[in-house]
């Protein structure tokens, strides 16, 4: 079964091609192999491809850029999803999407499941909300995967920016009233690639909206603090910074960071049978592997 990946060169895209099971072929594109929001490209892409399925890990994600730039984030979050899907329909191709915790006000008490009405603050959230409209309204086989809070061992990330700073300074300021799920790209990969499995051995699955989240929630100054205690035990890190726990409001960014994240996924365990990961063990993995790099 041949697999195509849009947004290769991104956190779950690396990923996705790194997991790929036995049995699957897959093709990856990153933004400079195919542009999305091109409709012709995409149309060429999967007619020369002829992929049983796409999964879609391509987004614009500079969550305070998109303030600036409303008009690119639609473009690549919006239109070019409505270009996959249209594609994917026209040639009776499952998709798989990859959506965000952003969707969502942040103002919960109790973890964010796929019934609660979306409300975004942002640019970001609400370009990706409309291009989970648009894939629903226009692919009839389609599974959206909400996720949140995404690290791994490539691109850019919470941890990686947590060990550079880590080394750089002494002391440091963490937001300590937004509470979330940190989930690794490689627990999303395997989510994905377990629901193609599952896809290729029923010729079906049970389409629609999902989350798919790391366990247990916590601070970003709990997930700061594990990533240092964990990256000193492992030699990463020569010392521990101090580290202050602040506010949001006392770290003002130009789009606003929703104070809950949380998200349940107890559908996609219940519907698919898949086990939302423990990010502790997730992130002493990413570490692992970082440390491994830094010494080769």
């Amino acid at each position: 079964m041949h697999v195509l990946v849009t947004g290769a060169t991104g956190q779950v895209g690396y990923e996705l091609l790194r997991l790929v099971p036995e049995g699957f072929t897959v093709t990856g594109f990153g933004s400079a192999e195919l542009d999305i929001t091109d409709k012709s490209a995409v149309e060429e892409a999967v007619d020369r491809e002829t992929p049983a399925l796409i999964i879609n890990a391509a987004a614009y994600t500079a969550v305070d850029k998109a303030e600036a730039e409303p008009e690119l984030a639609y473009a690549v979050n919006q239109d070019g999803v409505a270009n996959l899907a249209t594609v994917a329909a026209q040639r009776k191709i499952p998709l798989l999407h990859i959506s965000t915790d952003y969707v969502f006000a942040g103002d919960a008490e109790t973890a964010y499941c796929e019934e609660d009405t979306p409300a975004p603050s942002g640019v970001y959230g609400a370009s990706k909300l409309a291009g989970e409209k648009v894939l629903a309204e226009t692919c009839a086989n389609h599974l959206i995967m909400r996720t949140s809070w995404v690290f791994g061992v490539h691109g850019n990330n919470f941890v990686k920016t947590m060990l550079r700073l880590g080394r750089e300074r002494e002391k440091l300021s963490i937001v300590s009233d937004q509470h979330g799920c940190p989930t690794s790209a490689a627990s999303i990969a395997r989510a994905l690639w377990a629901l193609v499995e599952q896809y290729y051995d029923k010729g079906a699955l049970q389409w629609g909206l999902y989350h798919y989240a790391g366990l247990p929630s916590c601070t970003w100054h709990e997930f700061a603090k594990s990533i240092f205690a964990i990256a000193h035990e492992l030699g990463l890190l020569e010392r521990h910074p101090l580290l202050n726990a602040i506010g949001t409001a006392d770290f003002p960014t130009p789009a606003k960071r929703p104070a809950w994240s949380v998200l349940d996924s107890s559908r996609l365990k219940r519907v698919h049978g898949i086990q939302p990961a423990d990010w502790q063990l997730e992130l002493r993995d990413v570490l692992k592997e970082l440390h491994s790099r830094s010494n080769n």
